[in-house]
């Protein structure tokens, strides 16, 4: 049975017409002759989506009882036993109720195309998975309802339905999307312009790489191999030189100017592994690729120009930055230019050589090659000392021969010695020694003796060739003790980072661990220093681990020194090193600074692990004896409330003393519930625009008698604030309840509002001197009072509005200043 094909329409919010979009499908494949039902359909209360459907065969909902509610649900063995042409099912990552064959609809969708039925459904992009943490960065609303992305990318067809944010948000205002006591908590929140445009971008942005991924795969599948320049890629070349950071910057250049392009770096390894870039180098420009918003890619290859090719077709790459050869000419002429192989073989790749100031040519003088770079300074120099010291011995043993040696046979062990020199010290002694050698053969064994001139041609002809093989055999040589010191070299490399990584993984402490780079470099101590920036003039430096006798305490104290991190360096004293003996450290420093950082942040997880559990102790605790002492104040509540008045003052005033205070621990045990409640997120917020007006009006009846003696200074006009009005209330109400407590008996508290720039600031203080001034010194949030429980509970219920709460205490005064956010100013219709 053939597979049924599933069609997405993919939106970017609520109520762009996606269910509208799918009911229009289904009308049209019911015309064109199709047996099409509807398997499940969420109008929303929508007339224009539900009249839709009409003329449509629609399965009957399953009913579903889950925690004493009614739910109903697709009924998924109705559409198979119907066994339609094609169904429609509205919500693809909607999460069904508990009891259900499968957890999820796309599950259910799943079951219905492997039946052969056809599944036309919707989707917004918010429920993909891959999108969640992104969705909520930017709306700050958590998607419980996830979809796996390649539910969506095995899709047949996917179909954006879109809108420009502003007109949704006008079909949002004339209530063609959620009721009318939802709208304007919508356009303040989830349904802001900026929300709406972040979204759209996005559902482009991934429906744009599903096309993508479509168009790969019909290339490959086709066998198609050049470039179809439908997105500009831009494919930068890296060698590991210093030219790295100049080609990149320019390839990121290109790109900017080129909407929907693409940057990508490459960097070709030979085949044997023994690259000839720098891997510092490299990994500096791998993270400047990454920061510009390129990709990095390396790939094995002797032949760079066509492993450059290679992976340049398979990634659809448009053109090709290189950097300017950085040989010289003769060296060019004779193993050919990367540029001009590239550009040969390119075909429709466009391929771009840029010039930079390590290219040949370019600088103020002439750069040769270090002649020892290849073996070491001490192979090279033993080399030289043993062509000074074999040439002129063995030419005299010749000469002492006399008669019984001629030309061939000095040529040949002249030759044997060249060999001897190349593997010691390589290309450049050996090419040195063999052309001493020539001058020598010429001068002691051809005819006339005792000159460089040459008679007979024979003598000629035996020369050059010597001269041609002892170079040929010489630059082979060379070049395999090149390759044998550069394979050693990355052994003895890998073997010491292996090593440091192995003790790492067995968890090995710190100390230990330099105890092991010590040892590899042969150096006499080593320290792990961290810097405090702190407040002062220079940096402190402090010892986080260090091994070996007289360890440096400062970086400037040591005689080798690499970064390990922001503030942490690794100084070492010892011997001098190499330049790749540095390197090499460095990396290790590296190591050695994450596993030191990986080991503060173990000790910092695990002090908040016990801190969390013991304020979840402390939490329960609380929670535990607020219950328990409820119905007891309660109960006292009653009783004194029940008791007689004789008239005696004394009595009655002690009587109402004791009522206010079994009332305020009443109040305090309904603080902590609300507190707990808030901390579990079991507190629903209806965030909406406020009058302050009618709010402060209501906060002043619920103090009594008392919040009539509350002096209130408000502008002439009052701003609307985004708040749930019962929870403000309670706020509001509870701190001027606490401003009148400390306000002394013969003075009133005071409320002032002051509206500013898109907020409202609200300070209630005790009326007092100390309390106006403790507003004139807050300090913000992180000086918030927290030893009084109604100031926390007050705190915490304005951070969850998306206000703040700061409170100074001047002496015995209180002060305390709310801010929150202003909605739009009401016109004069509203």
């Amino acid at each position: 049975m053939a597979r049924g094909r599933l069609r997405i329409y993919l939106g970017a919010a609520p109520g762009v017409g996606k269910t509208y979009a799918m009911l229009e499908e289904g009308q049209r494949l019911a015309a064109a002759g199709a047996d099409v039902v509807v398997g499940f359909v969420e109008p929303h209360g929508r007339r224009p989506t539900a009249a839709l459907a009409e003329g449509l065969e629609i399965i009957p909902r399953r009913s579903m009882e889950y925690r004493g509610a009614q739910f109903t649900e697709m009924d998924l063995d109705g559409v198979l036993a119907r066994r339609p042409q094609a169904a429609l099912v509205d919500e693809l990552a909607h999460t069904n109720v508990p009891g259900s064959r499968h957890a999820k609809r796309w599950q259910d969708v799943e079951e219905l195309l492997d039946a052969g039925i056809d599944v036309v459904t919707t989707l917004n992009v918010q429920h993909l998975e891959s999108l969640g943490d992104v969705v909520r960065q930017i709306t700050g609303v958590p998607q419980r309802e996830r979809l796996p992305d390649e539910v969506a990318r095995c899709a047949d067809q996917i179909e954006l339905v879109d809108l420009p944010p502003e007109l949704l948000r006008r079909r949002m205002l004339h209530g063609e999307i959620y009721p009318s006591e939802r709208i304007e908590a919508a356009l303040t929140h989830y349904f802001r312009v900026g929300n709406l445009t972040a979204l759209r971008e996005l559902a482009l942005l991934w429906l744009a790489d599903r096309v993508e991924e479509g168009l790969q795969r019909y290339r490959a599948e086709h066998g198609i191999t050049t470039p179809w320049e439908t997105r500009e890629r831009i494919m930068v070349a890296l060698t590991g030189g210093p030219e790295g950071d100049t080609l990149i910057r320019r390839a990121a250049r290109i790109t900017a100017r080129v909407p929907g392009s693409e940057l990508l770096a490459l960097h070709v390894v030979p085949s044997d592994g023994l690259t000839h870039g720098d891997q510092a180098t490299l990994a500096g420009q791998r993270e400047l690729v990454e920061s510009l918003g390129g990709s990095y890619h390396q790939t094995t290859g002797d032949d760079i120009p066509e492993s450059l090719l290679q992976f340049a077709e398979a990634e659809n790459v448009t053109q090709i930055v290189l950097g300017a050869s950085r040989r010289g000419r003769f060296s060019t002429f004779l193993h050919g230019g990367v540029g001009p192989r590239t550009i040969r073989r390119s075909g429709p790749i466009d391929v771009l050589v840029v010039t930079h100031e390590h290219a040949a040519g370019t600088g103020s003088a002439l750069r040769l090659p270090h002649p020892s770079r290849a073996t070491g300074p001490r192979r090279f120099w033993t080399a030289i000392a043993l062509a000074a010291i074999t040439l002129p011995a063995l030419t005299l043993l010749l000469v002492l021969l006399g008669e019984h040696v001629d030309l061939a046979l000095a040529l040949v062990l002249y030759l044997l010695t060249v060999v001897v020199i190349a593997l010691v010290g390589g290309l450049v002694p050996a090419l040195l020694a063999a052309l001493a050698a020539g001058l020598l053969a010429d001068y002691y064994f051809t005819a006339p003796v005792h000159s460089l001139r040459v008679e007979r041609p024979a003598d000629v002809f035996a020369l050059v060739v010597y001269v041609v093989t002892a170079v040929v055999v010489g630059t082979a040589a060379g070049m395999a003790a090149r390759r044998t010191y550069q394979a050693v070299r990355a052994s003895s490399e890998a073997r010491a980072l292996s090593r440091l990584a192995t003790a790492m993984m067995h968890g090995q402490d710190l100390p230990a661990l330099l105890e092991q780079v010590r040892e590899d470099f042969g150096l006499d101590a080593v320290s792990l220093l961290e810097r405090d920036d702190g407040h002062a003039a220079e940096p402190r430096w402090f010892v986080a681990a260090s091994t070996g006798t007289d360890a440096p305490e400062r970086p400037y104290d040591a005689d080798v020194e690499c970064p390990a991190g922001d503030n942490l360096t690794l100084a070492a004293r010892g011997h001098p090193l190499s330049g790749e003996d540095q390197r090499v450290l460095g990396a290790c420093a590296a190591q050695l600074g994450m596993a030191y950082s990986h080991g503060r942040l173990a000790v910092h997880d695990a002090e908040t692990g016990r801190r969390a559990a013991a304020e979840h102790t402390r939490a329960s605790i609380l929670l535990t004896a607020s219950r328990d002492l409820r119905d007891p104040l309660r109960a006292a509540d009653r009783a004194l409330g029940n008791l007689p008045a004789h008239g005696d003052a004394e009595e009655t005033r002690l009587l109402d003393q004791a009522r206010s205070s079994v009332r305020r621990g009443l109040q305090l045990v309904e603080d902590l519930d609300e507190l707990s409640r808030l901390h579990a997120g079991a507190l629903d917020l209806y965030l909406r625009p406020v009058a302050l007006d009618e709010l402060l009006t209501a906060v002043l009846d619920a103090l009594g008698p008392g919040g009539h003696t509350i002096r209130c200074v408000l502008p002439e006009r009052l701003p609307d604030v985004i708040a749930d009005a019962a929870v403000l209330t309670r706020v509001m109400t509870a701190l001027a309840a606490e401003a009148q407590r400390h306000s002394p008996t013969d003075g009133s508290a005071l409320l002032t509002v002051e509206a500013r720039f898109g907020r409202v600031e609200i300070r209630v203080t005790d009326g007092t001197d100390g309390g106006a001034r403790g507003v004139e010194r807050e300090t913000g949030p992180g000086r918030v009072a927290a030893d009084s429980l109604t100031l926390r509970m007050s705190r915490d219920l304005t951070e969850t509005m998306g206000g703040t709460l700061e409170t100074v205490a001047a002496g015995s005064g209180f002060a305390v200043k709310l801010t929150l956010p202003t909605a739009a100013p009401r016109t004069g219709g509203q």
